[in-house]
């Protein structure tokens, strides 16, 4: 499927209302926990997301417009939320991500990108060689892995309740990590 800009940011814009149906005043052990070893918790999630929208995909978008393949992308510290989100809530973690995000969208429209937009390249700093069509396609299916995610490590917290009826349940058999 091509990726159409309307479609990412359609998908974008959901993204911040799904999380908050999801998150949103549930005690603190749906949201806390993880799926143990070095996994993350839904708190764990949005944080990262929150440092995306930061430090990701719209500077990254900028740097193909701008430079191209001339300058790579700056790194992404894929574990900055543990630092960034110490003594938050996840109704602040959850606002911020949607400030940040209808932020982000504005910016990615008033881009007017054209099709032949997305072709434009850039470098990644580990994967060479990117479009600028690849990391708006990359932004919607890390939000879904993302989304995923989440809902994994909720489920998981009824491992053990659901009895019998786990070998029914496919996302019981999933073991992927952030």
């Amino acid at each position: 499927m091509e990726v159409e800009l309307n479609h990412v940011i359609n998908h974008l814009h959901r993204t911040p209302t799904t999380l908050r149906t999801m998150l949103q005043e549930l005690p603190s052990e749906w949201i806390t926990n993880n799926e143990g070893g070095q996994t993350w918790s839904p708190f764990d999630v949005v944080g990262h997301l929150i440092h995306g929208e930061r430090t990701d995909w719209i500077p990254r978008a900028k740097i193909i417009l701008e430079s191209g393949e001339n300058q790579a992308f700056e790194p992404f510290d894929r574990y900055a939320q543990f630092e960034e989100n110490k003594g938050k809530t996840i109704d602040e973690l959850l606002d911020l991500f949607e400030i940040y995000r209808l932020d982000n969208i504005h910016m990615l429209k008033i881009m007017n990108l054209l099709p032949e937009d997305l072709k434009k390249k850039g470098k990644h700093p580990e994967l060479g060689r990117v479009t600028l069509g690849e990391l708006l396609a990359t932004w919607v299916v890390h939000d879904l892995d993302h989304i995923a995610q989440i809902s994994r490590t909720m489920s998981r917290q009824y491992r053990d309740e659901v009895g019998p009826w786990r070998a029914y349940l496919s996302i019981m058999k999933s073991t992927t990590a952030p």
